[in-house]
């Protein structure tokens, strides 16, 4: 992915990783479009220089519009970053402490991306040089306890990208997955002061040069990632799993 001259759409980007993102892709030349709920953000945003658009996720018919305004609005349209997604705790020993929490999970961060995708794909083939940017997690690869539909929903999102950059092989259409660790940002209550999380200024620095220097790359990784994406090749994935829930301040709730 060229990180330069881009038309870019980040859907979810309005506080965050997204935010952070979209910021230092602005600053990189890019024309960066922020979509969200909270259109009362839009205003300041806006004044930064993005475009805004308001969109949810969750809902299919708030996808397709904000998908014709985008593409109205911006036709040179060459990049989906499919950030949006939740982090939510989870008791799986009560029915009633899980069901709800694991459907809404799927619906944002399993549903929302696909939706997306099949949104702009048609436009995204059209373009000369287009990339599709999935989001997935380290705990795609190592769970944490308190938050299994989260972990789940990461892993399907990491083997959707495998998957659907088979089919567009030999298209104009590129997939590159985002691999995040724990980043301090407000995704879960407290994360923003874990000392165990990554600064989000040094995620977003590192995630910037490793797009640069790897524009082929299909996984971005920064190295604080790699103990849970790499911990089954390694071999030492029982120890990382006790390592990550006996360090996470919510692995106890």
């Amino acid at each position: 992915m060229d990180i330069t001259g881009n038309t870019v759409f980040i859907p979810g980007a309005t506080s965050g990783i997204g935010l952070a993102l979209a910021r230092a892709l602005r600053d990189k030349g890019n024309t960066v479009i922020v979509g969200g709920r909270r259109s009362e953000r839009f205003e300041q945003l806006a004044a930064e220089g993005f475009g805004t658009v308001r969109v949810d996720t969750a809902d299919p018919a708030s996808i397709e519009q904000a998908a014709k305004e985008v593409l109205q609005a911006y036709p040179r349209l060459n990049v989906l970053v499919t950030m949006a997604g939740i982090m939510r705790a989870e008791d799986w020993t009560r029915p009633e402490g899980f069901l709800a929490t694991a459907e809404s999970v799927i619906t944002t961060n399993v549903l929302g991306p696909i939706r997306l995708i099949a949104a702009f794909i048609d436009h995204l083939r059209s373009q000369d040089d287009a990339t599709i940017v999935t989001v997935s997690s380290g705990l795609a690869s190592v769970p944490l306890k308190v938050t299994p539909t989260y972990n789940a929903s990461k892993a399907a999102i990491h083997m959707l990208s495998e998957s659907i950059r088979l089919q567009y092989a030999g298209t104009s259409v590129k997939v590159v997955e985002l691999v995040p660790p724990s980043v301090q940002t407000e995704l879960m209550p407290g994360q923003q002061d874990n000392e165990h999380a990554m600064p989000l200024d040094e995620f977003i620095a590192e995630t910037m040069a490793l797009l640069e220097s790897q524009p082929d790359a299909k996984e971005i990784q920064t190295e604080r990632v790699k103990f849970l994406r790499n911990a089954e090749i390694r071999g030492d994935y029982d120890h990382v799993v006790t390592v990550l829930n006996a360090t996470d301040p919510h692995a106890d709730k």
